[in-house]
Formats: structure tokens, sequence, C-alpha cells
């Protein structure tokens, strides 16, 4: 191993659903810092475009493009066009992803909301790695990295279609790891404690986060920067006999939302 290149990511292709704000935006701009040419994919074009506008005007490579990830012709064109463009693809960052955390109620969602879960959370990362895995292997790396939850591992009150989802893409990240392996590509997944978002910020009071700091050696709430840390690692060299392996970022506590 060249130590010198060990988060290297030169002129290696990476997807990232959900790019166009938050964790996903982060993972972008760090992969793209580092020298990777970066496809921002999000369901919003214009969020899309303006995280890849921000990566050229610091001197990186990116292209922007919609992707509804429950769409199955959405997620082949995504593919496609990525390599189209750029001629493969080496890293996909499955961060696109949801659900109603502390809202989910088994006395008020139904059953259809509850499967809409786990096709965001689960079978979108699922199928979108089956259609990276040929063209990782043709360029002789692949690193697929599924972001999950704390969630997967805490026990609450009113989020138990979340929950579940992520556990069950913790569980598939193990798996995969298995099927990949042989052909060169490392399956991994990053799972972020509470982390300053739009999404949290919707959820989060002062009386709640001083709860979840109290459980948390780090005394303060998570960046999108440090999660992006962590996925840059399993994405780059450094991490090349790493697989398999759930990095959960949190400050060394548990913060929940009850």
């Amino acid at each position: 191993m060249n130590h010198s290149n060990l988060f290297d990511c030169s002129n290696k292709t990476t997807i990232v659903t959900g790019g166009g704000n938050g964790i996903g935006k982060a993972c972008c701009k760090i992969l793209a810092a580092h020298g990777a040419n970066v496809v921002v994919s999000d369901l919003r074009k214009e969020a899309a475009e303006a995280v890849a506008h921000e990566i050229k005007k610091d001197g990186g490579n990116a292209i922007a493009i919609s992707c509804n990830v429950l769409n199955d012709d959405d997620l082949v064109n995504l593919v496609k066009s990525s390599v189209d463009v750029f001629g493969g693809i080496e890293i996909l960052i499955n961060n696109a992803g949801g659900g109603g955390a502390g809202r989910e109620s088994p006395y008020a969602i139904s059953v259809k909301e509850f499967a809409w879960v786990f096709q965001l959370n689960v079978f979108s990362a699922w199928r979108l790695s089956q259609l990276c895995a040929p063209e990782m292997e043709k360029k002789g790396y692949g690193s697929m990295v599924n972001i999950t939850s704390m969630g997967s591992i805490n026990k609450s009150p009113n989020i138990s279609a979340y929950a579940s989802a992520k556990a069950a893409l913790n569980h598939m990240t193990a798996n995969l790891a298995f099927d990949y392996g042989p052909h060169g590509i490392r399956v991994n997944a990053v799972g972020p404690g509470a982390t300053k978002t739009a999404a949290l910020s919707k959820v989060l009071t002062p009386e709640i986060e001083a709860k979840m700091l109290s459980g948390t050696p780090i005394k303060r709430l998570g960046e999108v920067e440090d999660v992006a840390g962590a996925v840059l690692y399993f994405a780059a060299p450094i991490s090349e006999w790493v697989s398999g392996q759930v990095l959960f970022v949190n400050g060394g506590g548990i913060q929940t939302l009850d």
C-alpha cells in the first residue's frame, strides 16, 4: 500500500444519491476534494446542480443528475449517464433515504406507508448496488457505502418503520459484502447519530438536545462533515481490506428523540 495515496480518490467516479443537501452534499464535497469525479444525484435537480456548481467552482469535477430512487428507470439512467460521462463507476454512496422518525405510530400509519419506507431505504440501495457492481468490476475497484442510522440499533417509540428499514440495511450490507467481495467490491455502512440536518431541525427542541448530549461523551451534536469523513474512509484505498462493516458516527453515545 502506498501510504501517500491512502485517501486519494483521483479519477474514481462516485455516485451520491440524495447529494443535494445535508449529509449527501457533504459527501459529494469531501470526495471531490480528494479527487473523485462526483455524480450528484438528487430528486430535486436544482439542488443537485447547485452542489455540482460548488464543486466545479472549487476546481473539482461533478455533474448533476435528477433521480427518484423509487423509480427503476431513473436508477438505470443514473448509472448509464455516469458511465457515459466519466467512463465507469468505482464508488457508490447510497445516501437517499428517510421516513417518519418519531411519527410512525403503529396506530396511525398504514402497511403501504411502512412498505414505502423499506422501498426508499433498502430496496433502492440494493437495486443501485446491483446496477453499479458490473461497472465496478470492469474498473477493478469498487466501494459501496450505505448510509444507515443509529436508529437501526436504538429502541424508541414511533419509529418502527424507519428503524427496522435501517436495521435491514445494516444486515444487507454485511451479506452483500460476501456477494461482491470476490469481485473486488467492498460494501460498508456509516450510521450517523444525531446530526445537524434539516430533517433533525424539524423535531429537535432544546430539551431533546440536552437529553441527547447527556448521554454523549463528545458534548455536541454531529455535523454533516463528521459523517462525510467516515464515508471518505470507506470510499478510499485506506480501507481496502475492510468490508461488511457498520461504523457508527455518534460522538460515542446514544441519542434518541424520546
